[in-house]
């Protein structure tokens, strides 16, 4: 298989991914065509199981193919539709001169739209989540990169809640690349108590939302984007 990239992938899977976009444009295939079963990506990448199915997940999550089991079966092209094709596209910022800055604006801009959905249709279900995931955050205040990495678990959970597709896909794609760009840069200072502070301003959201109280929501929103914020730990 001809390796041809524009950067260099962070993981062997990536790598394969890339490999495979470029063969499908190669050879012209359309939504429904087959590229291969997963062993003919084997023996043509030389990669071991592993690698080829994390390839072929990082595909099916990019909507660009899907997999296909049983007789008959292997690694088609799809048809993505508009929202997985934004969501592929947003993914790809973490190579252009976007800053952490810009995607905090736009994440914010649309958290009033997923807070108020959130709290219009939480289910059972959601509750449920949405409490353990509090906890979560509580017991993470002792270290800033666990509080981070639970700070965004509770955001992603909020914003799966709402029906609207699109708002979703740009929030989460917004909030993951924060979180990403922040893993890799130096842990910034924190005043005593600020953890337990923001862990407060979450515990006040959640429970807005579980209330389906719009404006006590709202209300949480704002204080949750009061001055100070650093964004990185919202």
């Amino acid at each position: 298989m001809v390796r041809v990239f524009t950067g260099v992938p962070p993981t062997r899977a990536e790598a394969l991914a890339a490999d495979i976009e470029t063969m499908i444009r190669e050879r012209g295939l359309g939504p429904g065509d087959l590229i291969g079963t997963l062993d003919d990506l084997r023996e043509l990448s030389g990669y071991g199981r592993a690698t080829v199915s994390e390839a072929a997940r990082l595909l099916s999550d990019r909507g660009t193919a899907e997999i296909r089991l049983g007789r008959g079966g292997g690694l088609f092209v799809t048809d993505p539709n508009p929202v997985v094709r934004l969501r592929h596209t947003l993914l790809t910022v973490r190579s252009r001169p976007t800053t952490v800055a810009d995607a905090i604006a736009v994440r914010e801009a649309l958290e009033p739209l997923i807070a108020a959905d959130a709290a219009r249709h939480r289910t059972k279900r959601d509750i449920a989540d949405l409490r353990r995931l509090l906890t979560a955050l509580g017991r993470a205040t002792s270290s800033t990169d666990a509080f981070m990495r639970a700070n965004s678990a509770l955001h992603e959970r909020i914003a799966e809640i709402t029906p609207n597709h699109l708002a979703r896909a740009v929030y989460l794609a917004m909030t993951r690349y924060v979180r990403e760009q922040s893993e890799h840069a130096a842990p910034a200072a924190r005043p005593a108590g600020y953890l337990e502070h923001r862990l407060a301003v979450h515990t006040e959201l959640v429970e807005a939302i579980i209330d389906a109280d719009p404006a006590r929501t709202q209300t949480a929103v704002t204080r949750h984007h009061s001055p100070g914020d650093p964004g990185t730990t919202s």
